[in-house]
């Protein structure tokens, strides 16, 4: 996907798991959107690990590179001319980055109006909604919690809420609340991108069929795999298939 407006533009942008993105900058400014995946990001504010979903906003000129996550990853970037987006709410920084949240959740708002045929004033009017919320947002400290919970659900995708709540001590119903606040995705929305991203990379980077991608996953069958795909990426698996012909690189560094 590569879409031209007058002041702007969008490019979908698939790595390849472990591949490694030298140091770059860009014109104009940059949105990056974060679909699935993550990786470790390097610039001149330092060095952080970044995972969906999540946005970072760089400046014109701000030099970054990043290292690929073993899931791989894929993106929406809006490059843009300050004066097309009309209002002077960017921050004063080289680099901002919003790591879930409701930044995060907005950013997934603006990857589904970037995912479709949508029209520049449309488009406009989205870039500028998310770069003015973002920017009120106050930067949080991770919850103690937080990093236990990922870490189980990323070892195991079936886990319920329960599940999860028991292990951290924590209500049921606290945890669902204060995850998604947290991680801008509820819990089952997590374990159904994380089923996803295992898919995706063995789509783009193996030939084993769908079925037995399904299986490995974690899925029920593979109907339940079509299912997740069309919620989490909007397309079907048939077609990220497809995308190893656009990798940004073609193999690791």
């Amino acid at each position: 996907m590569h879409r031209e407006f007058s002041g702007a533009s969008i490019r979908r942008v698939v790595d390849r798991s472990g591949a490694s993105v030298p140091e770059h900058a860009h014109d104009w400014p940059v949105l990056s959107l974060f679909v699935i995946g993550g990786y470790s990001n390097r610039t001149e504010i330092g060095e952080t690990f970044i995972a969906t979903p999540s946005a970072i906003l760089y400046r014109a000129g701000a030099a970054h590179r990043n290292t690929v996550a073993s899931t791989g990853f894929e993106q929406i970037e809006v490059e843009f001319d300050p004066a097309w987006l009309g209002c002077h709410c960017l921050p004063d920084v080289p680099v901002a980055r919003w790591i879930g949240g409701r930044a995060g959740a907005e950013a997934r708002t603006l990857v589904r109006v970037c995912s479709q045929e949508t029209d520049e004033e449309r488009l406009r009017a989205a870039v500028r909604r998310f770069v003015e919320l973002a920017s009120r947002e106050p930067e949080r400290r991770s919850p103690r919690w937080l990093g236990a919970v990922t870490r189980r659900l990323s070892e195991n995708t079936s886990l319920t809420v329960d599940e999860l709540a028991g292990e951290v001590r924590r209500h049921p119903s606290w945890l669902g609340t204060a995850y998604k606040l947290a991680t801008g995705e509820g819990v089952l929305q997590a374990a159904a991108r994380l089923r996803v991203e295992v898919a995706v990379r063995l789509l783009r980077e193996t030939d084993l069929s769908c079925a037995h991608i399904a299986a490995d996953a974690g899925f029920c069958d593979q109907s339940h795999m079509n299912r997740a795909f069309r919620r989490v990426l909007g397309r079907p698996p048939s077609v990220v298939r497809d995308d190893r012909r656009n990798f940004r690189q073609h193999r690791p560094w």
